[in-house]
């Protein structure tokens, strides 16, 4: 939301997730435009490799984990490896030791189709390694009087705590005392 607040609300989510979105369609016009140029097996390998590495495992212990937390290995493994940093210097080394192709367009077609198309974005530590709904966050939206996202389908959320459907404020009746929305 700002630098004080490091938090997005759904409408700035979508809008930040609408960047990548045509970050994604630039890279499939290009492939699309390219498609006789791209060599397939490296452009496979690289779009597989960012998630054999730094998805995969991570999604195995979480979901032996039971809902338990799991090692910080796995979100560092996730994060530096959807890095668009990590990922600019692979594309350099690639363009360095065997040459620029179009096959590397597979590195930023995965990320952006990540943030874009599904919203996944660093992994914070202090969070299950899945999305997972979480009452403060909702608590959140209440205040803002914002609506609810839909859950998403990883694991259970939490039951909705305080969750005030987003409305427009009641107007007082005429004799009626105002009341606040926290104290409904």
């Amino acid at each position: 939301m700002d630098q004080a607040n490091p938090f997005e609300t759904p409408r700035t989510f979508a809008l930040h997730r609408a960047e990548y979105l045509v970050a994604f369609a630039v890279c499939t016009a290009l492939i699309v435009l390219h498609l006789d140029e791209i060599r397939w097996l490296p452009a496979i390998g690289l779009f597989l490799y960012i998630d054999l590495i730094g998805y995969i495992p991570g999604a195995i212990a979480f979901r032996r984990s039971g809902g338990q937390p799991i090692a910080k290995a796995y979100y560092v493994l996730y994060n530096v490896m959807h890095s668009m940093i990590t990922q600019g210097v692979v594309v350099a080394l690639w363009c360095a030791l065997i040459g620029p192709e179009w096959a590397l367009l597979a590195i930023p077609w995965h990320l952006s189709g990540d943030r874009g198309l599904f919203g996944n974005f660093m992994k914070s530590f202090a969070l299950p390694y899945e999305p997972v709904r979480q009452k403060g966050y909702l608590r959140l939206l209440d205040d803002l009087r914002l609506a609810h996202p839909k859950p998403v389908g990883h694991t259970p959320d939490p039951a909705p705590v305080g969750h005030v459907p987003a409305a427009r404020p009641r107007q007082a009746q005429p004799g009626e005392h105002p009341v606040s929305p926290a104290a409904r």
